[in-house]
């Protein structure tokens, strides 16, 4: 009795191995093996700080984050100058690292003395914007690479449909990246954001670099008719039921002169 007891134990636990191993969303939305942790943050000025923040980074704030081990990623404004926003990206080596370099970039003597000087009359930054991201497992490896002529790049927010974030990773493991390669636009960072509410569904950030915005929209529209990725699009949402996102974001931007990545 013991030993039959014993048995269905056993093969209870081979099936349930099994079935955990074979879960898409499991697989689709795992960081990728040494993953690093990064961060999104977009700054919003206080009327007329625009260009005051933007120094601010340049002559001071990005050394101090390296002093206490945030990697400066990149740093860019939009192309639409009517929207009056820095976004950057820091990675770490993880979220434990990234929370006690944030306490101690805060309670930094140098930092404070930086804040007392710039802010003097009045404070530059409205309010910030948090995105904390890893690595999706198909990601080209990050290079801080600048060209010449400097690049512009496009950073692209997917809000996908409930429970079709594995199908959309699929879609960009297995074809999205090739054909914007065929279509002339660099494949720069793919990630997968890490949510505050354990409830929501994480979304798909990537940039890519295009010679240009109006090459990269040139290029985006190529892209759209090309009968590969009709077929692609067209077999993937058949396969899901229906469109695999709800919203798509586009920003455009030019690096600052300071930012690693150009």
């Amino acid at each position: 009795m013991i030993a039959k007891l014993y048995s269905l134990c056993f093969f209870s636990l081979l099936f349930s191995m099994a079935a955990f191993a074979t879960t898409k969303p499991g697989k689709a939305t795992a960081p990728a093996a040494g993953s690093k942790f990064y961060e999104v943050r977009i700054y919003y000025p206080t009327p007329g700080k625009y260009a005051e923040i933007v120094d601010r980074f340049r002559q001071y704030t990005t050394k101090i984050f390296e002093k206490h081990g945030m990697e400066n990623i990149g740093y860019w404004t939009p192309t639409d100058t009517t929207q009056k926003k820095l976004i950057y990206i820091l990675a770490y080596p993880s979220r434990e690292a990234r929370d006690a370099s944030w306490k101690a970039f805060g309670s930094d003597p140098e930092w404070k003395a930086v804040v007392a000087k710039t802010e003097a009359n009045g404070k530059l930054v409205d309010h910030v914007d948090q995105i904390f991201m890893t690595d999706a497992d198909f990601s080209p490896k990050l290079k801080l690479s600048q060209k010449s002529p400097e690049r512009t790049f496009e950073l692209r927010t997917y809000t996908c449909t409930p429970g079709k974030l594995p199908n959309l990773l699929s879609r960009f493991r297995d074809h999205t990246m090739k054909l914007f390669s065929k279509h002339g636009m660099t494949n720069v960072a793919y990630w997968v954001t890490q949510e505050k509410d354990p409830n929501e569904q994480p979304k798909l950030v990537y940039i890519l670099a295009h010679p240009s915005e109006a090459e990269g929209k040139a290029h985006f529209d190529e892209f759209r008719k090309d009968p590969k990725w009709v077929a692609v699009k067209d077999a993937s949402e058949k396969e899901a039921g229906g469109s695999l996102t709800t919203k798509v974001e586009s920003v455009y931007m030019k690096p600052t002169d300071y930012s690693p990545i150009k």
